[in-house]
């Protein structure tokens, strides 16, 4: 299906309609609010279900390295939040009502945000790494994804991807959200930590996985859209096994399509910088 091609909007509309959408959320929540998770335990539970690290300073081509270095004190700050929450039966995690606004006074720094195709510094920025490897991992469980966000602009090409495009889920608060919902009978407790190289997370339950997950990627493409620019296009299916590694089922969760804001085939070298 094709993108339509990027629209202005003036920063009277982009301000109302950030008043529009937060107002809206706050009522989402108000709505549920007798079913958010809001229990923490210190003590992880007895299984681990799934856990996954990604790594905490890339070196991007324009991207000064102190936003990334106050990306790590942005998610000490959001991990201490959300580590040790537990997602009881029929409870729904949600990422913003969790962390609250990040603000300087809670000592939030500024770092990158991605916007409208291109990057900026703001306070709190760089809390996405937390929310996409959060979603990543949900993936690899029984959890049901309520909503997700994705990018809609492709702003760097890949750099040592470790995943497949697209298995993260952008955040902006309050009405860019990410919520997880517990339709098992079991208890889920997530973990996360912010360690000296990696941001590390772990989804633990209270019985033993009777099943394994896996996430594959199909019909990946670039495509030129009719008014001249370029989008990235797959689809990503979640895998589940038993314990003995039989194929049991397979089903689509994410569609993703993104305005690519780099020369496609470019070589990514041009693109970024290793330290």
């Amino acid at each position: 299906m094709p993108i339509e091609k990027p629209k202005y909007r003036s920063p009277v509309r982009l301000f109302l309609g950030k008043i529009y959408y937060g107002w809206r959320r706050k009522w989402i929540w108000l709505q549920k609010r007798g079913l958010f998770a809001r229990t923490f335990c210190a003590q992880p539970l007895a299984y681990a279900c799934f856990s996954h690290q990604t790594v905490l300073l890339r070196k991007l081509k324009d991207v000064d390295m102190w936003m990334q270095k106050n990306k790590v004190t942005n998610l000490k700050l959001a991990c201490a939040r959300l580590n040790g929450v537990v997602l009881k039966p029929g409870e729904i995690f949600s990422y913003w009502k969790l962390i609250g606004k990040p603000t300087r006074r809670k000592g939030y720094l500024k770092g990158m945000i991605l916007q409208n195709g291109t990057f900026k510094a703001g306070t709190g920025g760089g809390l996405c790494q937390l929310s996409n490897l959060i979603f990543y991992m949900t993936l690899h469980t029984p959890l049901t994804v309520l909503e997700r966000h994705r990018h809609g602009y492709d702003v760097f090409p890949d750099s040592n991807r470790t995943q497949p495009f697209g298995s993260g889920a952008t955040c902006f608060y309050p009405h860019g959200d990410l919520m997880i919902r517990n339709d098992t009978r079991d208890v889920f407790q997530l973990m996360v930590h912010v360690g000296d190289e990696n941001l590390e997370g772990e989804w633990r339950v209270s019985s033993k996985p009777q099943y394994t997950y896996r996430v594959v990627e199909r019909n990946h493409a670039i495509k030129n859209e009719y008014w001249g620019g370029y989008s990235r296009n797959n689809e990503l299916y979640q895998q589940r096994f038993d314990l003995s590694g039989r194929f049991l089922e397979e089903r689509l969760v994410v569609k993703n399509a993104a305005i690519m804001m780099y020369a496609p085939l470019l070589d990514e070298a041009s693109h970024t910088e290793k330290p």
